[in-house]
């Protein structure tokens, strides 16, 4: 709870920092204070707690992934100051959505009601509406934010008519209360409609397939830092959400039900990364990755009873190999008019260091040793074989070797092509969070052991 309180406390503060006219000091002062805010989740470890009603609850999966959640935020703020240098009167702004959208995170996975489960879906949403069209001279960027808002707002509304009819079912809004009522008694059907209505919305907000046609043309136009956003804190936001809500709410998942997760996740990991081998646009590119790695970690919803760690585990290294990847991406592409993969010819000869990091962070989503990403994929499938579904693992395996594909097709284009254009030297903050990102999710793939099993 005093999480949440220090992240809206500090959003309200970035704000009023631009009143005093201190612009300059917004995106370190919101760093600091994202780092309290982090100290005091992590020493909330081992807490098991309600307040206000149970509206909100910390306990270790609320902690770990908020833990996660807030380092993202530091490494995305970080490249704010130099991102909106051409319109830095507005970072204030900016910084302010995105600590905000933090707080909507921290609730939804935090949340011991659905309506405070829904306040912080939305609070988190309405941001990312606003920063995919935040560049309002790019009519990519209009049409990405208009098409997310509209299709995103149906979702949201779907979960809206979900929550209702699990209310009618069980007439009360609490997590705990609707856990007890669901072992205990007969329930009627409108439970599982509510539990299916649920699963459609969520499946939306991870870009899961079916529900995966907007990713796509909303990470190409919106602005590349929103994008990077989207692709990592958003959609392990929306994972690990989806996950609290199937376990907190003791749904006893059929077969049928286990089977359809199962046919997403392979249809997701198989479409993603036949999709982003055709890709020519880095975000396009990584768009698709991130509907694979969706179908991957849907993969831990197969055995509800104890995946918490595992999806954890590999939420927070694709997400970290994610956040490096987009801090070169940004780098390369801050004054070019797309994000094409010929940008970065020969940038493997002209700044190595760069393309390291950039390369360390594709072979980790590869799923390649020694990065996190290889042992987050090992965890997942062992865990997927106990559970009795090897035909998924087979598929994941499968498609893992494909995604190697497109991963190379941007390493080839470094090490291998002659520059179009001359490399500008890169900024040192770039250069700072891709090597921090990259650096904890190779800690964690040398010492999975202290991270494996937090929940």
């Amino acid at each position: 709870m005093n999480t949440l309180l220090i992240i809206t406390g500090l959003g309200v503060l970035c704000l009023l920092l631009e009143i005093l006219n201190f612009r300059k000091g917004i995106v370190p002062f919101t760093v600091v204070g994202l780092l309290v805010a982090l100290g005091v989740t992590m020493n909330d470890y081992g807490l098991q707690k309600g307040f206000y009603g149970n509206m909100i609850v910390v306990n270790n999966f609320s902690v770990a992934f908020s833990s996660i959640f807030i380092v993202l935020a530091i490494l995305l703020i970080s490249m704010s100051d130099d991102f909106y240098r051409r319109e830095h009167a507005k970072i204030s702004d900016f910084v302010a959505i995105k600590v905000f959208m933090l707080a909507g995170a921290v609730a939804m996975v935090s949340f011991g009601n659905l309506s405070m489960f829904f306040l912080g879906i939305e609070v988190l949403s309405i941001s990312l509406y606003i920063l995919a069209a935040s560049n309002r001279m790019n009519v990519r960027s209009n049409e990405a934010g208009m098409k997310y808002f509209l299709l995103g707002s149906f979702a949201s509304g779907i979960i809206l008519f979900g929550i209702c009819l699990i209310y009618g079912a069980m007439g009360t809004f609490d997590i705990a209360e609707i856990s007890e009522l669901s072992s205990s008694a007969e329930l009627p059907d409108w439970f599982f409609i509510g539990i299916v209505l649920l699963t459609i919305g969520m499946l939306f907000k991870i870009a899961a397939v079916p529900f995966h046609f907007w990713a796509p043309d909303v990470y190409e136009g919106s602005p590349a830092l929103t994008t990077s956003i989207m692709s990592t804190l958003a959609k392990i936001v929306a994972i690990a959400t989806f996950y609290k809500l199937l376990t907190g709410m003791n749904a006893q998942l059929s077969v049928a039900y286990e089977w359809v997760l199962l046919s997403v996740s392979i249809a997701s990991m198989t479409l993603g990364n036949i999709m982003a081998l055709r890709q020519e646009n880095v975000k396009r590119m990584l768009a698709f990755s991130g509907i694979a790695h969706a179908g991957y970690m849907l993969m831990a919803f197969l055995n509800l009873a104890n995946s918490a760690s595992v999806l954890w585990y590999y939420a927070a290294a694709y997400a970290l190999a994610g956040v490096a990847a987009f801090a070169v991406v940004l780098n390369v592409c801050r004054d070019k008019q797309d994000e094409n993969i010929y940008n970065f010819n020969g940038f493997g000869k002209k700044h190595p260091v760069m393309a390291a990091l950039l390369t360390g962070a594709l072979l980790s989503m590869a799923g390649i040793p020694v990065f996190a990403g290889f042992f987050a994929k090992f965890g997942l499938f062992m865990h997927a074989i106990n559970a009795g579904y090897l035909v998924v693992v087979i598929a994941a395996v499968i498609n893992s070797i494909i995604s190697v594909g497109y991963y190379f097709k941007l390493i080839l284009a470094m090490y291998t092509k002659d520059a179009l254009d001359p490399v500008e030297n890169p900024k040192p903050i770039y250069v700072v969070v891709a090597a921090i990102a990259l650096l904890l999710n190779l800690a964690m793939g040398l010492f999975p052991s202290l991270v494996n099993n937090l929940i």
